[in-house]
């Protein structure tokens, strides 16, 4: 029998004003037809996650949750986010603005993993970011290792892992992050060395857009899986699309 959970309610702030991604920049975003600098996509994926902490604490240890954003929340946006579990122990998750349109939607499962992938080897960064095109975002392509000492559990912290990746092995212009597919092996804990690995899974087309899939494990200490991510990004947004 599903369940609706507690509606939580949170005010929208751009926490990425001075980003290097220029998309939450109010000016440039403004050229892609935005009303202003976008709220980024793991911010609002801690807000999504919210309910489901509340609910299910021992999600951090061994949850997973797909996330899709679909238009975007602004600063000062009023944002709604409504929960549900479901018969077969899922929670479904929508973010809307207050009397408007929902923004992102997700599945939010608890699950039990057994059998661990093989973690991917550290690779140093490259010298001098290349620009991102499909002759060097080939399929299986590796990427350069993130290594940062958390401060913060929280779970978005976690999933900018993801987008660091990006950040640090290509030189990217004004970006979009579109989707994610997360799952928790074991719960990160403050102080703890993260090491962000990751590979090209495949780039496409879509009204324009180019997109890069990338897959990204995040290793505690050198040993411990902490998350796997398959991680949606548009690197390059077609001119004017959102007008």
């Amino acid at each position: 029998m599903s369940r609706l959970l507690p509606v939580y309610r949170v005010r929208a702030v751009n926490t990425a004003p001075d980003s290097e991604n220029q998309m939450h920049d109010d000016g440039v975003a403004a050229r892609y037809g935005f009303r202003g600098g976008l709220v980024p996509g793991i911010t609002v994926y801690g807000y999504m996650l919210a309910p489901v902490v509340q609910h299910a604490p021992e999600w951090l240890e061994h949850g997973s949750m797909k996330v899709r954003f679909l238009e975007p929340f602004y600063d000062g946006d009023a944002v709604l986010v409504r929960a549900e579990t479901a018969g077969d122990g899922s929670i479904r998750i929508a973010a809307e603005r207050e009397n408007g349109p929902i923004c992102a939607s997700g599945v939010a499962s608890l699950t039990r993993n057994t059998s661990q992938p093989q973690p991917y080897p550290e690779r140093p960064l490259p010298g001098e970011r290349p620009v991102p095109a499909r002759d060097i975002l080939s399929p299986g392509t590796p990427l350069g290792t993130v290594v940062e000492q958390i401060d913060t559990a929280e779970p978005d912290r976690l999933l900018r892992f993801s987008n660091e990746i990006l950040m640090r092995n290509f030189k990217l212009g004004p970006w979009i992050h579109a989707a994610s597919e997360v799952t928790n092996w074991s719960a990160a804990r403050i102080g703890e060395e993260i090491s962000a690995r990751g590979l090209i899974h495949e780039t496409f087309d879509r009204k324009g857009h180019e997109f890069v899939v990338v897959d990204v494990m995040l290793i505690a200490d050198g040993s411990r899986l902490v998350q796997t991510v398959r991680h949606t990004a548009i690197y390059r947004p077609a001119p004017k699309a959102y007008h």
